[in-house]
């Protein structure tokens, strides 16, 4: 079965079949690069992440207090929610908690209620967990990556207990497969020609990183200014999964040469800095230390979260988030699948439930918007395939630009792959409406055909992530060039918390949920208005222009002016 086939069927009228039928084509390709590998013993557990029935009135007041606060016109702006506030809100009744507990206690589980009550993570045997969920669980390895995770055989046949089924939304973790995070793209730069180097000397990181994006490239492009002095104000946090680690070693190599200071204040989960610091050139530390070494440079001292979890779930991401009594105020997450990968539109909606409640909490959420253009990790076919989360209209999308001429620190293009488009799911958002209608009205956009005109624009910013000036990154212990969105999503994340300590130092409340202020200052972006996103195709995809569009959004950060918005 094929694009032609499914495109067939679209044409006769048959869409929801069509749209079925592609869901299940990019969930199988997700699944062939999974291997199974045995049974797990049935003594061994498994962890799985239970969302609770939330009351839909309840989470509506959620959303209207969501955009109140976040919304510099409203008369609520900034106006947080505490934890305890939100908990109240949301407000699932001791009964359905108790009841939630009590039963998967009695058959065996170790269970953990999230913060707001409406999250129960739990732990139980194998054995138990294939009686109480009616499947058959399996050990799976990925082909090329060699993570291991355990599923329900295929990837389906579970099902929510019957007497949690009026309780329970859904079961994470049992069914479907992760699309594995893409790795950065890393090229070798120790012996870098610097011939045709154009980026000044004095950028150089003391010689090693010639022509490469480094902090001073940062610094002179976006206005940034030198760091606060004194007592430091604020957090930021990256998030990192499936076995991305990060070490003080490669770090210090970093901070030598390039006279920063990056570094991890708080780990939140694992660390294993040996692996980072193997010779090995197929570990996946790049994707961290790109995190930390572009954050630190560009925020200076602002203490630095780093929040890993084995598994690729943005439910237990959130919910270590959410379980902190003073969580980080920035997050930059690089990492998102196709919204066509996803394992159904009950988890985005629920995904999108957790988005608004750090929202609501005074929180600022970031997601690089992809590496692979407007097709997206599912591939060339007959539409465009939006990514999520930076699909979601709760979340902030951050694309990627190249400098328009290479090697000269001015004006950006749209990086070819940088992810952009419109969400086939999510609705366009009030805060962009008008963006959205005047750009769609533009010529030589693409045919109407590959993407949903009604859906959510995204990116909504960008930042330098090509592989043109590519980022100096050290990385098993040698100095890489390193591009994609994943080096994007930090830096502007970093900007972010930079206003952030000027807001807080001055009294004021945290930025939290950044885009109705983003698009009511248009004037705080470089615009971008060349190139586009074609990715696998080059010349089919999102032409950037004056002011938003769906491969630069509003544009890259112009710190001298941001900070005199807030």
């Amino acid at each position: 079965m094929g694009p032609l086939f499914v495109a067939a069927l679209f044409a006769a009228g048959s869409a929801r079949i069509a749209e079925e039928m592609l869901q299940e084509l990019a969930k199988a390709k997700v699944k062939a690069s999974w291997v199974e590998t045995g049974t797990p013993d049935p003594s061994d557990s498994v962890k799985l992440m239970m969302v609770l029935k939330r009351d839909e009135e309840k989470l509506k007041k959620l959303e209207e207090k969501f955009w109140a606060v976040s919304d510099p016109t409203s008369s609520d702006y900034g106006n947080h929610l505490t934890a305890d506030e939100l908990t109240d809100m949301i407000g699932i009744e001791d009964d359905h908690i108790n009841a939630v507990v009590d039963f998967f206690e009695s058959q065996g589980a170790k269970v953990d209620v999230g913060q707001h009550m409406d999250l129960v993570s739990i732990e139980m045997p194998i054995s138990k967990a294939e009686t109480t969920f009616s499947t058959t669980l399996v050990k799976y390895r990925h082909k090329e990556k060699g993570t291991t995770l355990v599923r329900a055989k295929d990837g389906v046949g579970s099902s929510i207990p019957a007497e949690m089924a009026d309780m329970i939304s859904l079961v994470d973790n049992i069914e479907g497969f992760p699309a594995l995070r893409t790795s950065p793209i890393v090229e070798k730069t120790d012996t870098k020609s610097t011939a045709e180097a154009t980026i000044p000397d004095a950028y150089d990181c003391n010689g090693r990183c010639p022509n490469l994006v480094t902090p001073m490239v940062l610094q002179d492009r976006y206005k940034l200014g030198d760091p606060v002095k004194g007592k430091t104000y604020g957090t930021v946090a990256v998030a990192e999964f499936q076995g991305v680690y990060w070490s003080q070693n490669q770090l210090n190599y970093f901070n030598e040469f390039c006279d920063v200071n990056a570094t991890i204040d708080v780990q939140m989960g694992d660390n294993d800095p040996s692996v980072c610091d193997s010779s090995y050139e197929g570990n996946d530390c790049t994707e961290a230390l790109l995190d930390i070494e572009y954050l630190r440079a560009v925020t200076g001292e602002i203490p630095t979260y780093d929040t890993y979890q084995d598994d690729y779930s943005l439910f237990y991401w959130a919910k270590s988030i959410n379980d902190m009594s003073n969580p980080p105020l920035v997050n930059s997450v690089s990492y998102g699948n196709d919204e066509i990968q996803q394992p159904s539109k009950t988890y985005m909606k629920e995904c999108n439930t957790e988005f608004q409640k750090l929202g609501a909490r005074g929180l600022s959420v970031l997601f690089a918007s992809g590496d692979q253009g407007v097709w997206g990790r599912t591939g060339i076919g007959s539409k465009y395939h939006p990514d999520f989360p930076a699909g979601s209209p709760y979340v902030t999308a951050v694309g990627g630009t190249d400098f328009a001429t290479a090697g000269v620190i001015g004006e950006e293009m749209a990086w070819n792959n940088g992810g952009g488009g419109f969400s086939d799911y999510f609705d366009i958002p009030s805060y962009q409406a008008d963006d959205v209608a005047k750009y769609l009205e533009m010529d030589g956009l693409p045919s109407s055909s590959k993407f949903n005109k009604k859906g959510r624009g995204y990116p909504d910013v960008a930042a330098l992530a090509g592989t043109q000036n590519a980022y100096c990154v050290v990385t098993t212990n040698m100095v890489a060039g390193v591009g994609g969105t994943s080096a994007a999503c930090p830096v502007f994340a970093a900007v972010i918390a930079k206003l952030n300590e000027l807001r807080l130092k001055d009294g004021g409340s945290a930025l939290g949920f950044l885009n109705p202020w983003l698009y009511q200052n248009p004037d705080m972006f470089f615009d971008v208005t060349k190139g586009q996103n074609g990715g696998a195709m080059s010349s089919s995809g999102f032409p950037a222009t004056e002011g938003w569009d769906a491969s630069t959004g509003l544009g890259t950060p112009n710190f001298e002016i941001m900070k005199t918005k807030i």
